[in-house]
C-alpha cells in the first residue's frame, strides 16, 4: 500500500468477526465500518455536497462509465479531478465501470481484449480494456479506483462464471501495470458468482497481488439474500486482515450488518436517493415509509426524533406527505438526506458497538434468521 494509504483495525468484536478501524486516504480518513453514498455523474442525485457533508458521508462514489460518456475525463480534468470538479473535498471512489458495461446485454460484446458496445446515448460505438478504465480512473482522478472486472449475472451457467472470474483476474494483471498515480489505491475485485470453490480461488488468487484492499463484486444482482451471505462468509476470511474489505453494490441494513460480522469495512448502494425519488423513507428498525400514504397527511411529527438530518429537525411527515404527493423536488432533496443518514447513522452504530464490543448483542436481531428486513409500509 502507497504511504498516502493506510488501513488501521483499532478494535475487533470478540464473538464475531465485525471490526472498526480507519482506512487513511490523500483527502481524510474514513472511520469503518461506513456507508458510502452513490455520486453516479459526479453528484449525489438532488442534493448538495454541503448537504452531503451534513448527513454524515465521508467517502463518496462516482461512476467511471457514465462520467466517461459525458462530460468526458478530460474535461473533468481540465477542471481540476473530480474533487475539484464536484466540489467535495472529503475521499472518493470511482469504480470501474465493468457493472454498468455488462448490464447492457443487449448491447455490448466481451472479448478478452475488452469490452465494445454502443453508446446508449448517441449509439456511438465504444471499447473499454482494463488498461482504458485505468487511464480514465487515473485521470478522473479519486483516491480508489477499481479494476476493470466482468460481472456475471444471475443465474448463470457455471461455465459462464467460472469463464467471467478468470477472465477478471487476467484483466486485473492487467490494470495493476497500467496503474500509474501514487496517490490513487486501486482495489481488485473478487468474482466468483455464487460458487464457494470459485469465490474461494479467486480471493486467495487475488490477495497474494498485495494490493491496497479488495473488493467483493458480482452479488446484488438478483440472487436471493441468503447466498449473498454465504458468498461473503466463505470469501471474506481468505482477503488480507490489514486491508480495507468492500462489498460492492450493498446497502440494506440486514445485509451490511451480516457482512459486517463477517469482516467487511466500506458499503455503497444508490437505495437511499432511489427510494427517495419514489416517496419513500428509511427508518429504524429497517421500515420504508411510502410518504403518500394517508396516515400520513395530518402526522405533524418528525420522521424519527433522533435523527439529526436537517430534515428531521426541521419538517414533519405531514409536510413531507404533501410535498411528495404534490411531485415537489424538495421532497426527494428532504427524503434524500434523510435516507443517506439514516444508513450512514446504522454504520456508525455498528462501529461504535464494534469499539464497545457490544455488536454481538445489539445487532443480533439483524444477524439472526428471523431479522427485521427492509419492508414497505403502503
Amino acid at each position: 500500500m502507497s504511504e498516502k494509504f493506510s488501513f488501521q483495525v483499532l478494535a475487533e468484536c470478540s464473538q464475531t468477526k465485525a471490526r472498526a478501524g480507519f482506512f487513511i486516504t490523500p483527502h481524510g480518513r474514513v472511520a469503518t465500518p461506513r456507508f458510502m453514498p452513490v455520486g453516479t455523474l459526479a453528484n449525489v442525485k438532488t442534493i448538495t455536497t454541503a448537504q452531503l457533508g451534513e448527513t454524515g458521508a465521508q467517502m463518496v462514489l462516482a461512476n467511471t462509465y457514465h462520467l466517461h460518456l459525458q462530460p468526458g475525463e478530460a474535461i473533468v480534468a481540465k477542471a481540476g479531478g473530480l474533487h475539484s470538479f464536484m466540489q467535495w473535498h472529503g475521499p472518493m471512489l470511482t469504480d470501474s465501470g465493468g457493472f454498468q458495461v455488462f448490464s447492457l446485454s443487449e448491447l455490448r460484446q466481451v472479448t478478452d481484449d475488452g469490452v465494445t458496445f454502443r453508446s446508449p446515448r448517441d449509439g456511438q460505438v465504444i471499447n473499454i480494456t482494463p488498461e482504458k478504465s485505468i487511464q480514465i480512473q487515473n485521470t478522473l482522478g479519486a483516491d480508489v479506483i477499481m479494476a476493470f472486472d466482468e460481472c456475471p449475472p444471475y443465474p448463470a451457467s457455471r461455465e459462464v462464471v467460472e469463464d467471467a472470474t478468470n477472465r477478471t483476474y487476467r484483466w486485473l494483471e492487467r490494470c495493476i501495470a497500467t496503474h500509474q498515480r501514487q496517490d490513487q489505491a486501486l482495489f481488485g475485485i473478487v468474482q466468483g458468482g455464487v460458487h464457494l470453490d470459485l469465490r474461494a480461488q479467486a480471493a486467495l488468487e487475488v490477495a497474494k497481488l498485495n494490493l491496497p484492499g479488495y473488493a467483493i463484486g458480482g452479488v446484488s444482482v438478483g440472487e436471493p439474500p441468503e447466498l449473498i451471505h454465504q458468498i461473503v462468509e466463505a470469501t471474506v476470511p481468505l482477503l488480507p486482515r490489514e486491508k480495507p474489505r468492500y462489498l460492492m453494490g450493498v446497502g440494506t441494513y440486514r445485509e451490511m450488518a451480516k457482512a459486517v460480522a463477517a469482516g467487511v469495512d466500506l458499503f455503497d448502494c444508490v437505495i437511499p436517493t432511489r427510494l427517495a425519488r419514489h416517496g419513500a423513507a428509511l427508518v429504524q428498525q429497517g421500515d420504508r415509509w411510502n410518504l403518500k400514504n394517508t396516515r400520513f397527511r395530518e402526522d405533524f411529527t418528525p420522521l424519527d426524533e433522533t435523527c439529526p438530518c436537517y430534515t428531521c429537525q426541521n419538517f414533519t411527515r405531514a409536510y413531507l406527505c404533501h410535498l411528495v404527493r404534490s411531485r415537489e423536488i424538495l421532497a426527494y432533496t428532504l427524503l434524500s438526506i434523510h435516507n443517506i443518514t439514516e444508513l450512514i447513522r446504522f454504520t456508525q452504530r455498528m462501529r461504535e458497538a464494534i469499539l464497545s464490543d457490544t455488536f454481538a448483542t445489539e445487532f443480533a436481531p439483524w444477524l439472526t434468521q428471523s431479522a427485521p428486513t427492509d419492508s414497505s409500509n403502503s
